[in-house]
């Protein structure tokens, strides 16, 4: 049989309480027993030795069983509470004021009796009840001399038979029970009011369990259960374990769509990509078998342009298969930064020098604004390169023959901005929120009709993201383009 938190706790809490209930009763019933012996023993301490030194009997030390026994019942009847013996130098018992039919005892032990007369402050000191064979009861003593000789002992029982019945007829009296029973009773509310206390502490970590249980019976969708909202996370930690579980939950969904969507536009990638591979690859496979099978039959100046066709297609695929290597290694995040503070004007002067014989030959303008740029950036050169590299390259790409592209440099608060403008196709309002999708750019083959980036901008994008910046873009479609990028500015 399983237990929940809440039973378990309970059955341990009452489990402790009776014990320690127990305890506390036994202890506090001895410790007022112990106080109440020695208070008796210690008030009477001298009863014994005044009897002895008032009564002639006693005091001259004359033994007369009879007389002594008439003296017994006396002061037993003026003492109810106590009970009278008188023992010979041995400890036997020679005479007392008990019924003779109720004695077990002939013989009491004289160590107690011993002690108390010798070291009276040792009080409560037991001595032998001769109304019992194994119990002993607290005790006035005092020894009886003639003159200088031991005749023997006065003993006097401090609470005896008599005082015994009268006090268990008192503890069953009727108003002692009903502080019992109140004093019980109010042990057991202190008991509930304990277990009520648990159970307001236990409820919201059964509540929190129960959730946990029933969001991993749907496997963690989130969807399909509804968990609390806990309000109490600062000062209560089970509220705040609830919070932490519930973000938990939501981490978990989100990575679960994340996987999806990501799984999703792998396979997306992948249609695309397979596309664009096959196109190049069809090609030049088409001319390589022509010109295996042909062989001898083909013109050197037709075997001249299979083959540079062959080369095109090639490189073309080479290039394709490089960005896809490059962007599995950006997204994999394990890339080095190396930061320098560097001349951005001299850096963007080699990278338009490197496309200035292509822009030439499709009669495009390539300029920087300003011509002298003497701003310092920090950030990583090789990095920035490949990204301005990119741009330019789908400037080129995408202007039209006669067309400008500007390189511009402006000054912000604290950053420089450097924009790639053109006045090439531009980009329509639908596709600009995915130009930056690698699946969506992935479907850019040179034959398609639709103009569309590669994935060079995909790449851009997370260099950008590395650099502690952001690719953004402004475009109308037939207009033109402007793409950008901020970086840290050392002013000097």
């Amino acid at each position: 049989m399983k237990f929940s938190l809440y039973q378990r706790l309970a059955l341990s809490i009452c489990g402790a309480f009776i014990v320690l209930a127990s305890l506390l009763f036994y202890w506090s019933n001895s410790l007022a027993e112990q106080s109440k012996f020695q208070a008796e023993q210690k008030l009477h301490l001298q009863l014994a030795k005044h009897l002895a030194n008032d009564n002639p009997l006693l005091q001259d030390g004359v033994y007369d069983k009879k007389a002594l026994k008439n003296l017994f019942h006396t002061l037993m009847l003026l003492g109810p509470a106590f009970e009278f013996y008188y023992l010979d130098p041995a400890g036997n018992i020679i005479t007392y004021s008990a019924d003779a039919a109720k004695i077990k005892r002939k013989k009491v032990e004289l160590s107690p009796l011993v002690n108390l007369i010798s070291h009276p402050e040792t009080v409560p000191v037991f001595g032998d009840d001769p109304r019992h064979l194994n119990k002993q009861k607290i005790f006035s003593a005092a020894p009886i001399y003639h003159g200088e000789n031991l005749q023997g002992y006065l003993y006097v029982i401090i609470g005896g038979e008599i005082y015994d019945s009268i006090f268990n007829q008192v503890k069953h009296d009727k108003q002692l029970q009903q502080y019992g029973a109140l004093f019980l009773g109010s042990l057991l509310l202190l008991l509930l009011i304990l277990l009520a206390v648990f159970r307001y502490f236990t409820a919201p970590i059964k509540q929190l369990a129960s959730e946990i249980q029933a969001i991993k019976a749907v496997k963690f969708d989130q969807s399909k259960v509804t968990l609390s909202q806990w309000k109490n996370a600062q000062s209560n930690e089970v509220h705040a374990l609830g919070t932490c579980f519930n973000a938990m939950v939501n981490q978990i969904n989100q990575q679960f769509s994340q996987l999806t969507e990501n799984d999703r536009i792998r396979r997306e990638l992948l249609a695309h990509l397979s596309h664009d591979l096959r196109t190049p690859l069809a090609t030049m496979q088409g001319y390589i078998e022509t010109m295996v099978i042909k062989g001898e039959q083909l013109t050197k100046l037709e075997r001249a342009d299979y083959l540079a066709t062959a080369q095109r297609n090639a490189m073309q695929l080479k290039r394709l298969i490089d960005q896809i290597f490059e962007l599995a290694h950006l997204e994999d995040g394990q890339v080095t930064v190396n930061l320098e503070t560097f001349a951005i004007g001299e850096l963007l002067h080699d990278i338009i020098a490197k496309f200035s014989l292509k822009a030439k030959d499709k009669g495009i303008s390539l300029t920087i604004e300003p011509q002298q740029c003497r701003f310092i950036v920090y950030s990583d050169i090789a990095k920035l390169e490949r990204i301005i590299t990119n741009l330019l390259e789908n400037a080129i790409r995408h202007t039209n023959e006669n067309g400008d592209i500007t390189v511009v440099i402006s000054q912000l608060t604290d950053k420089i901005k450097i924009s790639v403008d053109d006045n090439g196709t531009g980009i329509s309002k639908e596709d600009i929120a995915y130009i930056f999708d690698a699946r969506y750019r992935a479907s850019n083959a040179i034959e398609d009709n639709t103009r569309h980036a590669g994935l060079g901008l995909a790449i851009s994008q997370k260099l950008s993201k590395i650099l502690n910046s952001e690719l953004f873009v402004e475009s109308e479609l037939g207009q033109g383009s402007s793409f950008s990028l901020s970086l840290a500015w050392v002013n000097h």
